[in-house]
């Protein structure tokens, strides 16, 4: 999980005097929960304030205060919104070290603080580039299990929810497919099979779970993997694999 230093360097007393630089890294994690740390120790904010940060923080953009107030709190009249904004911010305020960037107008998570659900997307988006490179580390970071917020069904959470699911479930086709490519063949079928995991009924990622078992030359678990979906999808939908999934094992009786 990538995390951003904040650095500040103290003014040197004299000429020959060095330089200290302080760090300290804040971490927002979104992807399984809400968790906010500060050099790595955890730290709590009071609800109204968790939902403002998360906000801004899935947004990734500054925001007029008057649209946060108004998605945040939509069954209240305006005046009653940019009070509840209000307070948010006030208890924000009240931690020893700042996670939003505050204007008369504006609102944004400030850019130095490290944010999983942030660091996952720009992940995926990587992979999805025709040239993009891979790192040991983005299997981890695309995992299927951590949805983002799962426990809050705020409609704006629950759209952003899907379209990161989407997202990441083509990431991770991808990433199946650049890990086989490079020969790396027991990781590209842990790629797919956490895209199936994902989404048992998508077909192309039982695709890319498929093109990697037949790469390390193990057609027995391609057919398997073939014959389990064909079994899932009729049984759930009624319908047949595509012949774009047929035609990776044209010798085999199906």
């Amino acid at each position: 999980m990538a995390q951003v230093q904040l650095t500040a360097t103290a003014s040197p007393v004299d000429t020959n005097a060095r330089s200290v630089t302080y760090r300290r890294t804040i971490q927002l994690d979104l992807l399984g929960g809400f968790e906010l740390s500060l050099n790595g120790r955890h730290d709590s904010l009071p609800l109204s304030s968790r939902r403002v940060v998360a906000f801004l923080a899935v947004a990734g953009r500054p925001l007029l205060r008057v649209y946060v107030a108004g998605m945040l709190w939509p069954d209240v009249s305006e005046e009653r919104a940019g009070a509840s904004l209000r307070s948010a911010l006030w208890r924000l305020r009240r931690l020893k070290y700042g996670l939003l960037d505050v204007s008369s107008t504006y609102l944004c998570v400030k850019p130095c603080i490290a944010i999983d659900f942030v660091d996952a997307g720009a992940r995926a988006h990587r992979l999805l580039t025709r040239d993009g490179a891979f790192e040991d580390d983005d299997y981890d970071a695309m995992a299927p299990e951590r949805e983002l917020l799962p426990d809050v069904y705020e409609e704006w959470v629950v759209i952003e929810r899907e379209r990161f699911r989407q997202l990441r479930l083509h990431a991770l086709e991808a990433l199946c497919d650049r890990l086989v490519a490079a020969g790396r063949f027991a990781e590209a079928v842990q790629a797919g099979l956490a895209a199936v995991r994902g989404e048992p009924l998508r077909e192309s990622a039982q695709r890319a779970l498929i093109r990697a078992h037949l790469a390390e030359g193990n057609p027995s678990e391609a057919l398997k993997q073939f014959r389990s979906f064909k079994r899932i999808l009729e049984n759930e939908l009624g319908l047949e694999p595509t012949e774009a999934l047929r035609s990776l094992l044209p010798m085999t009786r199906l």
